[in-house]
């Protein structure tokens, strides 16, 4: 068996450091303003100087942490309107994607892997009624997502969007996730989504660039409504992962 390199080592330690102050962010351990210290991730995480380096700025271009003016990074903080942006960003990148992916056309076993991401999605719609469980929603919504980026063809869009998921609020599963389809109103929602799922293939199919790009800005907006449904509903944000980094507008 190989031992593992100085440069594997390396490379593992700069992936931990990466997750390990991902995690310390979204999940609380790290407040908004709090100062992220190269010697606590060193500490915490059981990496070296130049990995815990390497996370702070790779997680600063994701936009979890910002840089400071004296020097040094702190937890960054978001406001409401931020987040909703970050919402029609996405709508507008995924919705260039489908548009590429219905003018360049997409090779036809991404096509045939969509198709069967959008019947296995009517299954799990069909069954929320009975089934409130979102898990296999979530599974199959993350591979419908990734199939898009696939007929895309397009590694520009694909790492746009990279960063910009990175965010806990801006993933197409942000708030879904994190849920279950218990409410008729969060069901009707699924429900419209997936009749978007299935208008989006269809355009990409049939080289309709024009029309695959507006349907997946408006899936996008499924996101929107739930959230807002997350704002109205008391002590929601407390079960969103990520969302303590966001202060509410003011009324």
């Amino acid at each position: 068996m190989r031992s593992m390199s100085s440069e594997d080592s390396g490379r593992s330690q700069t992936i931990r450091a990466i997750l390990g102050l991902r995690s310390l962010v979204i999940q609380g351990e790290l407040k908004p303003g709090e100062r992220v210290l190269e010697q606590m991730l060193v500490d915490r995480l059981g990496v070296s100087r130049t990995p815990a380096r390497t996370a702070m700025a790779r997680v600063c271009e994701e936009g979890l942490i910002e840089a400071l003016p004296v020097g040094g990074y702190a937890v960054a903080q978001f406001s409401e309107s931020d987040v909703f942006d970050a919402i029609a960003i996405r709508g507008n990148l995924e919705g260039m994607a489908a548009r590429l992916a219905a003018e360049r056309g997409a090779p036809a076993a991404v096509l045939l892997k969509l198709h069967r991401c959008v019947e296995a999605l009517d299954g799990v719609v069909e069954r929320l009624v009975h089934d409130p469980d979102l898990t296999d929603y979530v599974r199959l919504n993350d591979e419908f997502h990734e199939l898009m980026l696939d007929a895309a063809q397009s590694p520009m869009i694909r790492r746009s969007l990279g960063r910009l998921t990175a965010l806990p609020f801006a993933a197409p599963n942000a708030f879904v996730s994190v849920s279950n389809a218990d409410s008729p109103a969060v069901r009707t929602i699924l429900v419209v989504s997936q009749d978007q799922h299935r208008s989006i293939v269809d355009a990409i199919e049939r080289r309709e660039g024009t029309r695959a790009e507006a349907l997946a800005i408006e899936h996008a907006r499924s996101a929107w409504k739930y959230l807002h449904r997350v704002f109205e509903a008391e002590g929601g944000l407390s079960h969103l992962p990520g969302m303590h980094l966001v202060v509410r507008d003011a009324a």
